[in-house]
Protein backbone atom coordinates (compact mmCIF):
# COMPACT_ATOMS: atom_id res chain seq x y z
CA UNK A 1 0.00 0.00 0.00
CA UNK A 2 1.31 3.42 -0.94
CA UNK A 3 2.19 5.61 2.03
CA UNK A 4 0.73 8.56 0.09
CA UNK A 5 -2.55 8.00 -1.68
CA UNK A 6 -6.02 9.42 -2.18
CA UNK A 7 -8.74 7.07 -0.96
CA UNK A 8 -11.94 7.98 -2.80
CA UNK A 9 -14.95 7.49 -0.54
CA UNK A 10 -17.64 9.12 -2.69
CA UNK A 11 -17.91 10.82 -6.08
CA UNK A 12 -21.52 12.01 -6.50
CA UNK A 13 -22.63 15.61 -6.66
CA UNK A 14 -25.78 16.81 -4.90
CA UNK A 15 -27.48 13.40 -4.59
CA UNK A 16 -25.98 9.93 -4.15
CA UNK A 17 -26.77 7.28 -6.75
CA UNK A 18 -26.78 3.49 -6.73
CA UNK A 19 -23.12 3.51 -7.68
CA UNK A 20 -21.84 6.77 -6.23
CA UNK A 21 -21.89 7.88 -2.60
CA UNK A 22 -21.88 11.52 -1.52
CA UNK A 23 -18.44 13.16 -1.51
CA UNK A 24 -15.63 11.98 0.71
CA UNK A 25 -11.86 11.79 0.16
CA UNK A 26 -9.14 10.66 2.55
CA UNK A 27 -5.60 11.69 1.69
CA UNK A 28 -3.16 9.31 3.37
CA UNK A 29 0.16 11.09 3.76
CA UNK A 30 2.60 8.98 5.75
CA UNK A 31 1.21 9.03 9.30
CA UNK A 32 -1.34 11.77 8.52
CA UNK A 33 -4.86 11.27 7.21
CA UNK A 34 -6.68 14.32 5.86
CA UNK A 35 -10.41 13.83 5.32
CA UNK A 36 -11.89 16.21 2.74
CA UNK A 37 -15.62 17.01 2.45
CA UNK A 38 -17.26 14.15 4.36
CA UNK A 39 -20.70 13.86 2.76
CA UNK A 40 -23.55 11.65 3.93
CA UNK A 41 -22.46 8.03 4.32
CA UNK A 42 -18.75 8.74 4.78
CA UNK A 43 -18.57 6.69 7.98
CA UNK A 44 -19.81 3.59 6.13
CA UNK A 45 -17.57 4.26 3.14
CA UNK A 46 -14.56 4.31 5.47
CA UNK A 47 -15.52 0.83 6.63
CA UNK A 48 -15.89 -0.41 3.05
CA UNK A 49 -12.51 1.09 2.19
CA UNK A 50 -10.86 -0.60 5.16
CA UNK A 51 -9.83 2.69 6.74
CA UNK A 52 -10.01 3.01 10.52
CA UNK A 53 -11.34 6.23 12.00
CA UNK A 54 -8.03 6.59 13.86
CA UNK A 55 -6.38 7.24 10.49
CA UNK A 56 -8.09 10.66 10.40
CA UNK A 57 -5.88 13.38 11.84
CA UNK A 58 -7.36 16.44 10.10
CA UNK A 59 -10.62 17.33 8.36
CA UNK A 60 -11.05 19.99 5.67
CA UNK A 61 -14.49 21.17 4.54
CA UNK A 62 -14.69 23.26 1.38
CA UNK A 63 -18.20 24.58 2.06
CA UNK A 64 -21.45 23.72 3.78
CA UNK A 65 -23.66 22.44 0.99
CA UNK A 66 -25.05 19.14 2.27
CA UNK A 67 -23.21 16.82 -0.12
CA UNK A 68 -19.91 18.09 1.31
CA UNK A 69 -20.62 18.06 5.05
CA UNK A 70 -23.59 15.92 6.12
CA UNK A 71 -21.26 13.06 7.03
CA UNK A 72 -19.31 15.18 9.49
CA UNK A 73 -21.49 14.38 12.56
CA UNK A 74 -21.18 10.63 12.00
CA UNK A 75 -17.43 10.83 11.50
CA UNK A 76 -16.94 12.87 14.68
CA UNK A 77 -19.17 10.52 16.66
CA UNK A 78 -17.24 7.53 15.32
CA UNK A 79 -13.97 9.10 16.47
CA UNK A 80 -15.39 9.22 20.00
CA UNK A 81 -16.86 5.72 19.77
CA UNK A 82 -13.45 4.37 18.76
CA UNK A 83 -11.78 6.39 21.54
CA UNK A 84 -9.37 8.09 19.16
CA UNK A 85 -6.78 9.69 21.41
CA UNK A 86 -5.13 12.25 19.13
CA UNK A 87 -6.63 15.69 18.49
CA UNK A 88 -8.41 16.24 15.18
CA UNK A 89 -8.34 19.71 13.64
CA UNK A 90 -11.23 20.79 11.40
CA UNK A 91 -10.69 23.59 8.89
CA UNK A 92 -13.71 25.22 7.21
CA UNK A 93 -14.93 28.60 5.86
CA UNK A 94 -15.46 31.04 8.69
CA UNK A 95 -18.70 32.24 7.10
CA UNK A 96 -20.20 28.81 7.73
CA UNK A 97 -19.62 28.83 11.48
CA UNK A 98 -23.31 28.40 12.34
CA UNK A 99 -23.51 25.31 10.15
CA UNK A 100 -20.37 23.83 11.68
CA UNK A 101 -21.80 24.41 15.15
CA UNK A 102 -25.03 22.65 14.20
CA UNK A 103 -23.21 19.67 12.70
CA UNK A 104 -20.85 19.47 15.66
CA UNK A 105 -23.69 19.24 18.22
CA UNK A 106 -26.58 17.80 16.23
CA UNK A 107 -26.96 14.59 18.31
CA UNK A 108 -26.43 13.29 21.82
CA UNK A 109 -23.40 11.03 22.33
CA UNK A 110 -20.42 10.54 24.61
CA UNK A 111 -18.24 13.23 23.07
CA UNK A 112 -14.64 12.43 24.05
CA UNK A 113 -12.57 13.30 20.99
CA UNK A 114 -10.49 16.49 21.02
CA UNK A 115 -11.96 18.36 18.02
CA UNK A 116 -10.15 21.62 17.30
CA UNK A 117 -12.12 24.03 15.06
CA UNK A 118 -10.20 26.28 12.67
CA UNK A 119 -12.54 28.70 10.89
CA UNK A 120 -10.76 30.18 7.86
CA UNK A 121 -11.79 33.66 6.65
CA UNK A 122 -11.77 34.77 3.05
CA UNK A 123 -13.62 31.91 1.41
CA UNK A 124 -15.86 34.05 -0.79
CA UNK A 125 -14.81 34.81 -4.36
CA UNK A 126 -17.02 36.34 -6.99
CA UNK A 127 -16.08 37.00 -10.58
CA UNK A 128 -14.35 40.34 -11.00
CA UNK A 129 -12.90 40.41 -7.49
CA UNK A 130 -9.17 40.41 -6.88
CA UNK A 131 -7.92 36.87 -6.40
CA UNK A 132 -5.76 36.28 -3.35
CA UNK A 133 -3.10 33.57 -3.64
CA UNK A 134 -3.34 30.45 -1.45
CA UNK A 135 -2.31 31.27 2.10
CA UNK A 136 -1.01 29.08 4.88
CA UNK A 137 -3.67 28.17 7.46
CA UNK A 138 -1.65 25.46 9.20
CA UNK A 139 2.14 25.78 8.86
CA UNK A 140 2.92 22.30 10.09
CA UNK A 141 5.93 22.22 10.45
CA UNK A 142 5.80 18.52 9.56
CA UNK A 143 4.99 16.75 7.38
CA UNK A 144 3.36 19.52 5.33
CA UNK A 145 1.76 22.95 5.36
CA UNK A 146 -1.97 23.34 4.69
CA UNK A 147 -2.98 26.25 2.45
CA UNK A 148 -6.39 27.61 1.45
CA UNK A 149 -7.82 29.94 -1.18
CA UNK A 150 -11.32 31.26 -1.83
CA UNK A 151 -13.12 29.80 -4.84
CA UNK A 152 -16.03 30.98 -7.02
CA UNK A 153 -19.12 29.06 -5.97
CA UNK A 154 -22.61 30.04 -4.83
CA UNK A 155 -21.57 30.14 -1.19
CA UNK A 156 -18.37 30.74 0.73
CA UNK A 157 -16.01 28.02 -0.48
CA UNK A 158 -12.37 27.16 0.07
CA UNK A 159 -9.97 25.08 -1.97
CA UNK A 160 -7.10 23.32 -0.23
CA UNK A 161 -3.43 22.72 -1.00
CA UNK A 162 -0.93 20.55 0.85
CA UNK A 163 2.75 21.39 0.44
CA UNK A 164 5.59 19.21 1.66
CA UNK A 165 8.75 21.21 2.47
CA UNK A 166 11.60 20.87 0.01
CA UNK A 167 14.37 18.63 1.26
CA UNK A 168 17.57 16.98 0.10
CA UNK A 169 18.21 13.56 -1.42
CA UNK A 170 21.35 11.81 -0.24
CA UNK A 171 23.66 10.55 -3.01
CA UNK A 172 24.97 7.07 -2.11
CA UNK A 173 27.92 7.20 -4.51
CA UNK A 174 29.23 10.39 -2.91
CA UNK A 175 28.69 9.04 0.59
CA UNK A 176 30.62 5.87 -0.33
CA UNK A 177 33.48 7.89 -1.82
CA UNK A 178 33.71 9.96 1.36
CA UNK A 179 33.51 6.88 3.59
CA UNK A 180 30.31 8.03 5.29
CA UNK A 181 27.93 5.25 6.37
CA UNK A 182 25.59 4.14 9.14
CA UNK A 183 24.82 6.64 11.92
CA UNK A 184 27.11 9.24 10.33
CA UNK A 185 24.61 9.70 7.49
CA UNK A 186 21.92 10.72 9.94
CA UNK A 187 24.34 12.99 11.80
CA UNK A 188 25.27 14.70 8.54
CA UNK A 189 21.59 15.28 7.77
CA UNK A 190 20.93 16.72 11.23
CA UNK A 191 24.04 18.84 11.66
CA UNK A 192 24.79 19.85 8.07
CA UNK A 193 28.46 18.86 8.16
CA UNK A 194 30.91 16.46 9.80
CA UNK A 195 34.59 15.55 9.87
CA UNK A 196 35.44 12.16 8.32
CA UNK A 197 37.87 9.62 9.79
CA UNK A 198 40.66 11.00 7.60
CA UNK A 199 40.06 14.56 8.81
CA UNK A 200 38.11 15.99 5.88
CA UNK A 201 35.22 18.42 6.41
CA UNK A 202 32.18 17.18 4.48
CA UNK A 203 28.96 19.19 4.02
CA UNK A 204 25.41 18.05 3.49
CA UNK A 205 25.22 20.07 0.26
CA UNK A 206 28.18 18.17 -1.19
CA UNK A 207 26.67 14.77 -0.35
CA UNK A 208 23.13 15.44 -1.57
CA UNK A 209 20.96 17.24 -4.09
CA UNK A 210 17.74 19.24 -3.74
CA UNK A 211 14.55 17.19 -3.46
CA UNK A 212 11.32 19.06 -4.23
CA UNK A 213 8.48 18.48 -1.81
CA UNK A 214 5.29 16.86 -3.06
CA UNK A 215 2.07 18.84 -3.49
CA UNK A 216 -1.61 17.84 -3.43
CA UNK A 217 -4.49 20.14 -4.39
CA UNK A 218 -8.21 19.80 -3.70
CA UNK A 219 -10.42 21.98 -5.91
CA UNK A 220 -14.12 21.43 -5.34
CA UNK A 221 -17.32 23.29 -6.32
CA UNK A 222 -16.15 26.32 -8.24
CA UNK A 223 -16.39 28.06 -11.56
CA UNK A 224 -13.16 28.45 -13.51
CA UNK A 225 -11.07 31.05 -11.66
CA UNK A 226 -7.44 32.01 -11.13
CA UNK A 227 -7.59 30.71 -7.55
CA UNK A 228 -8.23 27.18 -8.80
CA UNK A 229 -5.13 27.35 -10.99
CA UNK A 230 -3.07 28.79 -8.12
CA UNK A 231 -4.11 25.95 -5.82
CA UNK A 232 -3.09 23.37 -8.43
CA UNK A 233 0.16 25.11 -9.38
CA UNK A 234 2.83 22.45 -9.96
CA UNK A 235 0.86 19.88 -7.95
CA UNK A 236 1.73 16.21 -8.20
CA UNK A 237 -1.92 15.26 -7.78
CA UNK A 238 -5.05 17.40 -8.19
CA UNK A 239 -8.51 16.21 -7.13
CA UNK A 240 -10.94 18.43 -9.00
CA UNK A 241 -14.66 18.59 -9.46
CA UNK A 242 -16.06 18.03 -12.95
CA UNK A 243 -19.77 18.12 -12.32
CA UNK A 244 -20.77 18.69 -15.94
CA UNK A 245 -19.65 17.94 -19.48
CA UNK A 246 -18.84 20.76 -21.87
CA UNK A 247 -22.19 20.45 -23.66
CA UNK A 248 -23.76 21.68 -20.42
CA UNK A 249 -21.28 24.49 -19.77
CA UNK A 250 -24.12 26.96 -19.29
CA UNK A 251 -25.43 24.88 -16.37
CA UNK A 252 -21.93 24.67 -14.91
CA UNK A 253 -21.64 28.46 -14.94
CA UNK A 254 -25.12 28.95 -13.51
CA UNK A 255 -24.58 26.56 -10.60
CA UNK A 256 -20.95 27.43 -9.89
CA UNK A 257 -19.24 24.31 -11.20
CA UNK A 258 -16.66 23.09 -13.71
CA UNK A 259 -16.97 20.90 -16.76
CA UNK A 260 -14.50 18.08 -17.37
CA UNK A 261 -12.81 20.20 -20.05
CA UNK A 262 -12.53 23.18 -17.69
CA UNK A 263 -11.04 20.98 -14.95
CA UNK A 264 -8.48 19.70 -17.46
CA UNK A 265 -7.58 23.25 -18.44
CA UNK A 266 -7.07 24.15 -14.78
CA UNK A 267 -4.62 21.24 -14.42
CA UNK A 268 -2.88 22.07 -17.71
CA UNK A 269 -2.54 25.78 -16.94
CA UNK A 270 -1.23 24.90 -13.46
CA UNK A 271 1.41 22.51 -14.76
CA UNK A 272 0.04 19.69 -12.60
CA UNK A 273 1.17 16.10 -13.08
CA UNK A 274 -2.00 14.06 -12.57
CA UNK A 275 -5.69 14.98 -12.45
CA UNK A 276 -8.43 13.10 -10.61
CA UNK A 277 -11.94 14.01 -11.80
CA UNK A 278 -14.85 13.61 -9.38
CA UNK A 279 -18.17 15.12 -8.18
CA UNK A 280 -20.23 13.95 -11.15
CA UNK A 281 -23.80 14.95 -11.89
CA UNK A 282 -26.24 12.04 -11.88
CA UNK A 283 -27.45 13.14 -15.32
CA UNK A 284 -24.48 11.35 -16.94
CA UNK A 285 -24.67 7.54 -16.91
CA UNK A 286 -21.29 6.97 -18.63
CA UNK A 287 -18.21 8.33 -16.85
CA UNK A 288 -16.07 7.46 -19.90
CA UNK A 289 -17.31 10.72 -21.43
CA UNK A 290 -15.48 12.64 -18.69
CA UNK A 291 -12.22 10.83 -19.42
CA UNK A 292 -12.57 11.47 -23.14
CA UNK A 293 -13.38 15.16 -22.76
CA UNK A 294 -10.61 15.89 -20.26
CA UNK A 295 -8.10 13.64 -22.03
CA UNK A 296 -8.13 15.86 -25.10
CA UNK A 297 -6.65 18.65 -22.99
CA UNK A 298 -4.66 17.00 -20.19
CA UNK A 299 -2.65 13.78 -20.64
CA UNK A 300 -2.93 12.05 -17.24
CA UNK A 301 -6.56 11.84 -16.13
CA UNK A 302 -8.18 9.48 -13.62
CA UNK A 303 -11.98 9.34 -13.49
CA UNK A 304 -12.63 8.52 -9.85
CA UNK A 305 -14.98 5.79 -8.73
CA UNK A 306 -16.05 5.06 -5.17
CA UNK A 307 -13.42 3.19 -3.14
CA UNK A 308 -10.64 3.82 -5.69
CA UNK A 309 -7.15 4.37 -4.34
CA UNK A 310 -5.01 6.79 -6.35
CA UNK A 311 -1.31 6.88 -5.36
CA UNK A 312 0.37 10.27 -5.24
CA UNK A 313 2.82 10.12 -8.17
CA UNK A 314 6.46 9.49 -7.16
CA UNK A 315 8.66 12.53 -6.84
CA UNK A 316 9.59 13.94 -10.22
CA UNK A 317 13.08 14.98 -9.20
Amino acid sequence: MSARELVVLGTASQAPTRHRNHNGYLLRWDAEGVLFDPGEGTQRQLLLAGVASSAITRICVTHFHGDHCLGLPGVLQRLSLDQVAHPVGVWYPAGGQEFFDRLRRCALYNDTVDVRPHPVPGGSLRQGREVKPPRVVDPGPEPFALLAAGLDHRTETLGWRIEEPDGRRMLPERLDAAGIAGPDVGRLQREGSLVTADGRQVTLEAMSEPRPGQVFAFVMDTRRCDAAVALADGADLVACESTFLERDADLAAAYGHLTAAQAARVAADAGARQLVLTHFSQRYPDDAEFAAEAGEIFPDVVVARDLDRVPVPPRSG
